[in-house]
């Protein structure tokens, strides 16, 4: 039986979709997102032929999620808002608390309980606190879709090519945040879909050359290279470029994005734009 070829050049382009890169309906718009995804489209456009494999990634939520603000409630019964930053002592003093904090939540007593032991694996993660995001990328609605210059690219990529973009949805487990592809930031031991992904890192690791790209630099593609590499042999790290002007950070986490990209460039993985990336 033959063996599969492992791709020579592979793109993993994270979340380009419609909440995050359209400047007017996009619910948590990344500014300048929709430049780095008319920018990567025109290299796709101009490589189109030399690319082997591609890689999508979909933040995928539903309308109760524990980063949105129906989540979560205070004494007076109002919901946080947008951006509000929820800490493990706000939740154990009760400052904010689920939507319904006794009820049963397995293997949990109760969600309260559940929320507790929540926060504290996100503070000893030591990555994010608890943010609560806008609803954003909820599953049927036109912001989980792909933006669309980039998606007909994709479209024409898979009519020229005879190949099929592998789609990866993420977040839809709404009792834990879920910024990378590989896992969330907390894995339900209960949900597969939130536990770490073997099989995608060990298929990553074997192409010749991995371009990173896609929203935002400062949250999901970070966590998403950061859970990627910490899996690869330092020889696949340094096949590993991250195109720096397809990839913008949240606003007002600026200082995120750029840490990332010092680690990284540290670890030995290329940091290009995509007018010099070439094959």
């Amino acid at each position: 039986m033959a063996t599969k070829k492992s791709p020579e050049v592979l793109f993993l382009i994270v979340d380009p979709q419609n909440s995050f890169c359209h400047p007017i309906e996009g619910e948590l718009y990344v500014k300048g997102a929709e430049k780095d995804m008319t920018r990567l489209a025109q290299l796709i456009d101009r490589l189109s032929s030399q690319i082997d494999a591609m890689y999508v990634t979909l933040d995928t939520h539903h309308e109760l999620d524990v980063a949105h603000p129906i989540f979560w409630l205070n004494t007076h019964g109002e919901h946080p808002a947008p951006f509000t930053l929820i800490s493990k002592q706000d939740v154990i003093t009760g400052v904010w608390q689920p939507f319904d904090p006794h009820s049963p939540s397995p293997p949990f007593t109760t969600l309260q309980e559940r929320m507790v032991e929540y926060v504290t694996k996100l503070e000893q993660n030591g990555r994010y606190q608890l943010t609560i995001w806008p609803p954003h990328c909820r599953i049927g609605t036109p912001g989980h879709n792909v933006y669309e210059p980039l998606r007909e690219v994709l479209r024409r990529w898979e009519l020229s090519q005879y190949k099929t973009i592998q789609y990866i949805m993420k977040g839809s487990n709404l009792f834990t945040e879920h910024y990378s592809v590989v896992q969330a930031d907390v894995p339900d031991p209960n949900d597969p879909s939130t536990q770490l992904n073997i099989d995608l890192i060990h298929t990553l690791e074997q192409a010749k050359m991995l371009v990173f790209s896609g929203e935002a630099s400062s949250h999901c593609v970070a966590n998403t290279v950061r859970d990627i590499v910490q899996h690869f042999h330092q020889d696949a790290i340094s096949k590993c470029i991250l195109l720096k002007d397809a990839m913008s950070p949240v606003p007002g986490f600026e200082s995120f994005a750029e840490d990332f990209f010092q680690e990284m460039t540290a670890r030995g993985m290329k940091i290009i734009t995509t007018a010099d990336f070439s094959v």
